[in-house]
């Protein structure tokens, strides 16, 4: 099967890294749990908006913030095994400068991808699953793409979405997709969901 599979919030520790960040530069306190909703940084930084994040985010000694991200415990493992049966295809969003960055994280995590997308558009990515934890690209995915399994990797700032499969951890994705593959041809993206 085809796997699509995010990376900030899903296989990069993203809030960890920009948390841990910001502590350090500008002497605060930020819990690394304080994010409970998509694009609530202005709410707990000095930024007033998005747009000035992204632009503090965008150079971090000679990087992006993206480059310095930590994955999370367990994803790389069970990406590496998944792969040993089943075509990864990371499908992320990143700022045009952020780019090169993403490529240069997933050799040096050694992620087994076959392709790499870096879209806004995730949906035009045909895969049999997706994992994700946007809730408006969560929302996308269920639109367009109603033959796929789309997994929505649970995070306190997205919700349960009805077409969406609630994940808690990497096991529990793993677990998920044996299942599929289990139950589904190999020729084409899956229609059934699991029980």
């Amino acid at each position: 099967m085809r796997l699509g599979i995010d990376l900030d919030g899903v296989v990069a520790d993203f809030n960890t890294g920009w948390i841990s960040r910001y502590n350090q530069e500008y002497g605060a306190d930020i819990p690394f749990d304080a994010v409970r909703s998509w694009d609530a940084i202005p709410s707990l930084t000095h930024f007033r908006h998005m747009g000035e994040f992204w632009e503090w985010a965008r150079d971090h000694g000679g990087h992006s913030l993206f480059r310095h991200l930590e994955p999370y415990p367990g994803a790389l493992e069970t990406l590496r095994r998944l792969a040993r049966r089943h075509d990864l295809v990371i499908v992320t969003t990143k700022p045009d400068w952020a780019i090169p960055d993403t490529y240069s994280w997933i050799g040096q995590h050694e992620i087994p991808a076959r392709e790499v997308h870096i879209t806004e558009e995730k949906w035009e990515v045909p895969c049999d699953v997706y994992l994700d934890d946007a809730p408006h690209v969560l929302e996308g995915l269920i639109a367009h793409r109603p033959r796929a399994v789309v997994c929505r990797y649970v995070r306190p700032w997205n919700h349960p979405l009805p077409g969406a499969v609630d994940v808690e951890s990497w096991d529990d994705f793993e677990n998920l997709v044996g299942q599929l593959a289990r139950r589904t041809p190999m020729d084409g993206p899956s229609s059934r969901r699991p029980d």
